[in-house]
């Protein structure tokens, strides 16, 4: 009898997406469908141990833009136009009520000047730049170059990535564990904060271990390096290592991957042979979470991110 042909896993992937993205995106789901199949386009995250102000005066003249700070100055433009719209709001029941309710003149300045001021947590670290080039344009990046010291000036990742590390919001001095940390574009990002005052690299994969490494040693100097442990230990069992130690927490579980899973035969998770461990992907980034959330100190924070749309795999396991 003839064998029947194997179906590739991608267009497995993509009719598992199809029959449950639709379903939870609706109407959006075409257009988010279309962005899965498009070809990837990177960021260029600069490299700020190298020096840096011929590399974004090239970048700049390509019409690349650093979305980092381009979304922080929008962030700042609606922070303050809505304290603007809540101030006038705000003066106009002061003038018909007469600070009837004992508020002075200086009362009423202090609280004006308060709802101008952006709030501390709507920061977002200057020192972190990515750039990308406009939605539609499908320039390429040109391979980054080494400086002086064999250090590369940027790396090119999806800038969606560099989302849970802003988000993380590192500040100076904190201790900093990357649970799952290979390749190492989150890692490095963590690094150009420049904030870690210590940062611990994990991936149970001893040979993604490995390109973490190299990454390291193609970007940072080694005396930056110095500050930075790279293990590759089971991340469900870090609470035995170095529980309750750290101020932040990047927890980027292994997912479906789902760009990857839709273009990519290669390491596909939706490989028959792979999907006991497809299943099995929601229990074990639940038990990766909860050892992030015991590796962090009191008052700490965690940051739990996917590259998969699916609710089994985000807002399931938070919950």
């Amino acid at each position: 009898a003839a064998t029947a042909s194997r179906i590739p896993s991608t267009r497995l992937a993509l009719h598992h997406f199809d029959v449950n993205y639709s379903l939870q995106l609706k109407e959006l789901w075409p257009s988010v469908r279309a962005g899965l199949l498009c070809e990837q386009k990177y960021g260029a995250l600069l490299n700020n141990f190298c020096p840096l102000d011929h590399v974004t005066q090239e970048l700049e003249l390509l019409n690349a833009t650093d979305f980092v700070s381009e979304a922080c100055k929008k962030a700042q433009r609606l922070h303050r136009g809505a304290a603007a719209e809540e101030a006038r709001r705000g003066k106009e029941s002061r003038s018909q009520e007469g600070f009837g309710e004992g508020r002075t003149v200086m009362q009423a300045e202090m609280m004006t000047q308060a709802e101008m001021s952006p709030p501390r947590h709507a920061s977002i670290s200057s020192n972190i730049k990515c750039y990308t080039f406009p939605r539609g344009d499908i320039t390429r990046f040109r391979p980054a170059r080494p400086d002086i010291r064999g250090l590369l000036n940027y790396y090119l990742m999806d800038a969606a990535s560099l989302l849970p590390v802003l988000a993380l919001n590192v500040q100076p001095d904190d201790f900093v564990l990357d649970l799952c940390a290979a390749p190492g574009g989150k890692t490095l990002a963590l690094l150009q904060t420049g904030a870690c005052g210590h940062l611990a690299a994990n991936d149970i994969s001893i040979s993604r271990t490995k390109r973490l490494h190299q990454i390291l040693c193609n970007y940072v100097p080694t005396e930056m390096r110095e500050a930075v442990s790279v293990t590759s230990c089971d991340g469900r069992d870090w609470e035995q290592l170095e529980g309750g130690t750290f101020h932040k927490v990047l927890v980027d579980v292994p997912c479906t991957t789902d760009r990857h899973s839709v273009m990519e035969e290669d390491n596909n998770i939706f490989h028959k042979r792979r999907t006991k461990e497809r299943q099995m992907l929601p229990m074990l980034q639940l038990q990766l979470l909860m050892a992030g959330i015991l590796a962090t100190k009191p008052g700490g924070e965690v940051v739990y991110s996917t590259c998969s749309l699916s609710p089994l795999q985000n807002e399931h396991v938070i919950e």
